[in-house]
């Protein structure tokens, strides 16, 4: 994470409790930490919901305190505009039929969020996922609003990701891959899973160059705020991937070379 490890003197100090300021005093595109809104609080359940409600996120390293950001524009993937590549397309269909590989969810979950913090990435040194974050998306699952979906090979967890959900609001944090394609088989059942319940949008934080292949793209913040408005009041689904998910997603997606 590229942020000097002392915030600007004006940058406002949340005490635990503390509303949250609007998200349109977040710094802007001009400012050296575009998005940051504010710094401080607390990492405890009520506190996180509020944040992801209002379309907030926290996002520190190791040494800084809490920081909280609402970037514009926003990172959006519609589910609708999911890119399913051959090359992945292929590994669906295999993973599909192959009795020694499945779609859990929620079955490991500290397993997940332990993994997305530890994996090496190349090109990163370390990890915004500290112990701090760990634990309190820990509790933010015991609460029933974070959720991991993972990818298993014979009997072994290879790979997976974990969200946050408020109502039917899905908000994307990390993946990781212990072999080929097991992330991106991840990424495609929560696609499916959210189609299937009609949530049109996974929110994805920050624009990279794999979540735009897969057809993710910057949209702006007033919309984001204004779909999460209306989705968090809605029901929930059940959270379960069930394997006829995967043929909807292929019989509904236009295939990319």
């Amino acid at each position: 994470m590229a942020l000097a490890q002392q915030t600007p003197h004006e940058l406002p100090w949340l005490r635990a409790g503390d509303p949250f300021p609007p998200v349109s005093l977040a710094l802007d595109s001009t400012a050296p930490a575009p998005g940051l809104l504010a710094a401080g609080g607390a990492l405890d359940v009520g506190t996180l919901v509020r944040a992801y409600s209002a379309g907030v996120f926290p996002w520190f390293s190791a040494g800084q305190p809490i920081l909280w950001w609402s970037p514009d524009p926003r990172m959006m993937m519609q589910t609708s505009q999911f890119k399913l590549h051959r090359s992945l397309r292929k590994r669906i269909n295999q993973f599909a039929i192959d009795p020694a590989c499945e779609i859990r969810v929620d079955s490991a979950f500290d397993q997940t969020i332990e993994a997305c913090a530890t994996v090496h990435r190349p090109g990163q040194s370390g990890t915004w996922i500290v112990p701090d974050m760990v634990s309190a998306y820990q509790r933010l699952h015991v609460a029933g609003y974070a959720h991991s979906i993972e990818t298993w090979i014979n009997g072994k967890l290879v790979g997976g990701l974990y969200c946050v959900a408020i109502g039917r609001a899905v908000f994307g944090e990390s993946m990781f891959s212990l072999v080929p394609d097991a992330s991106k088989l991840a990424l495609a059942a929560l696609i499916a899973f959210c189609r299937h319940h009609g949530i049109e949008w996974v929110d994805c934080q920050q624009n990279t160059r794999h979540l735009a292949s897969l057809g993710a793209r910057e949209t702006a913040r007033s919309d984001l705020v204004r779909y999460v408005r209306t989705a968090i009041t809605q029901q929930p689904p059940e959270w379960r991937f069930e394997p006829y998910l995967w043929g909807e997603l292929i019989v509904c997606e236009k295939v990319m070379t």
